[in-house]
């Protein structure tokens, strides 16, 4: 007699390949109902941003295409998934429900609703990691509480051994017919991932291919190109050093263990140095570290994590610069360029990331809250952990942060990591024509200059939206107040 069917419900590890869940549901030996369930309804779920919702499109696309190559069908419903699994499984005659755990409280509590929904009918629930190389509760102080500071946490998850190796994918699934009196399905299109009018999305079709083949992809690239001489190149945006998976990690077309051995296989091939492979795996690590955050200190997007910055004196009336920094009209250019290119493509380099970030919170004196939702928004790497966690350290109010009055110079960081101007002519072609000694500081060229360049301030580009020595002694005045009331 064969075995009952199983459900496997995909969520954000849209990937066939090292994926636990599939494979847990294929050694189980029945037939597979492959399930994705695009919940938005469920309490505390935070709906995903624009460029989000676009890469989901896609990647559902690719797994679904996946899932067919392995005999299997990719079934999609929406709505809540504690009310809408049970029923089917009950309706399948499925012996067991497994998917992969996620680390955000709204996403644990759905998760755990839902394993005691399906336990009270009889039904195995089980779960798997998949999105993490150290889970959040694994790795602790000595004193057994959760880290706050990113080195020794980084040591200590590493003190636990290499991740397990990536196993392959399945090479063959049999499928679970839908069983009648299911709720109905639906198709990608009926999601509404997509942008109607305007379609703002052409940039990001012309900068990316989600799904899982092409993130293997990228990382075969940036082994071949990008990992050598990464410690010294990862900070410089004109250069080609930025391995471009973080949208692929945050929706699981890769796992962080095929990243982690393939890095660490380079090495050890001598394909790229000890350096190398192991700044990268640092950033690997500091999403680790995010979601170590997250986990423990569920309110990472909402709440300061350093309650003192609670009364910081933010302004509540910069609306018109929140605008103009969002547009990438700054009058700084390597702010506005990385604000366009965000725009265009819904990814930024990280040193522009944090140059960006720290001009809008210090120089601006706006509240970092303001900048990760234009991120969640833009980002098609918008992640629940990362993005706070990174928005809360630039504005010195998170774990291990910068301290607040760290303030990036937008002209000294471009002087100094885009010495050539190539990233600030990219995306900000008005001044293409500037030699590079003004290249990140037009508002201080002289006239004949900018005439000959073609560039009129304020018409052809903006004049600065402040005086930067205004805004820093603001930002070291508005610090200065908030100590006063420890």
């Amino acid at each position: 007699m064969s075995a009952p069917p199983v459900i496997v419900l995909f969520r954000h590890d849209l990937r066939v390949a090292d994926n636990p869940a599939l494979l847990a549901a294929v050694a189980a030996g029945g037939s597979l109902l492959c399930l994705f369930i695009h919940d938005e309804v469920s309490p505390g779920i935070r709906p995903l941003g624009g460029a989000s919702r676009w890469w989901l499109y896609h990647s559902l696309a690719a797994l679904g295409a996946s899932v067919e190559r392995l005999s299997g069908t990719l079934h999609i419903l929406r709505g809540n998934t504690v009310d809408l699994v049970p029923t089917l499984a009950r309706r399948l005659g499925a012996s067991a429900v497994t998917w992969n755990r996620r680390y955000g409280a709204a996403e644990v509590a759905v998760d755990t609703a839902l394993k005691a929904a399906l336990t009270a009918s009889g039904i195995s629930a089980t779960s798997h990691n998949s999105h993490l190389l150290y889970e959040p509760w694994t790795v602790r102080t000595g004193a057994g509480t959760p880290f706050r500071v990113f080195t020794p946490f980084w040591r200590a998850a590493r003190s636990l051994g290499e991740p397990l190796p990536p196993r392959p994918a399945p090479a063959r699934l049999s499928a679970a017919p839908w069983p009648p009196g299911s709720p109905a399905r639906c198709s990608i299109e009926d999601l509404g991932l997509l942008p109607g009018k305007p379609d703002w999305a052409e940039g990001l079709r012309a900068a990316w291919r989600p799904g899982e083949g092409d993130a293997l992809a990228r990382l075969a690239a940036f082994l071949g190109d990008g990992l050598a001489g990464y410690a010294a190149g990862r900070d410089r945006p004109d250069q080609a050093h930025a391995s471009s998976l973080s949208p692929s990690l945050r929706f699981g077309e890769i796992s962080p263990r095929q990243v982690f051995h393939a890095v660490h296989s380079a090495v050890l091939s001598g394909r790229a140095s000890n350096r190398d492979g192991e700044k990268f795996l640092a950033e690997i690590g500091w999403r680790e570290f995010s979601y170590h955050l997250l986990f423990h200190f569920p309110d990472l997007a909402k709440a300061n994590f350093q309650p003192r910055f609670d009364d910081f004196p933010w302004r509540a009336s910069g609306v018109a610069d929140l605008v103009a920094w969002q547009r990438g009209l700054t009058g700084f250019p390597l702010v506005d360029a990385g604000m366009r290119h965000l725009w265009q493509t819904g990814t930024l380099h990280n040193r522009v990331r944090m140059v960006v970030a720290s001009f809008l919170v210090k120089d601006l004196l706006i509240d970092w809250r303001a900048g990760e939702a234009w991120f969640w928004d833009t980002l098609c790497d918008a992640d629940p952990a990362n993005n706070p966690a990174g928005w809360q350290w630039v504005a010195g109010s998170g774990a291990d942060a910068a301290p607040y009055f760290r303030i990036f110079n937008p002209v000294k960081q471009g002087e100094t990591f885009d010495p050539a101007g190539i990233y600030v002519r990219r995306h900000v072609p008005e001044l293409a024509a500037l030699p590079d000694e003004w290249i990140h500081q037009p508002f201080a060229a002289p006239p004949e200059v900018l005439h000959r360049a073609g560039i009129e301030l304020g018409k052809t580009y903006p004049a600065p939206i402040l005086d930067r020595s205004f805004g820093r002694k603001r930002a070291l005045a508005a610090l200065a107040s908030l100590n006063g009331r420890r």
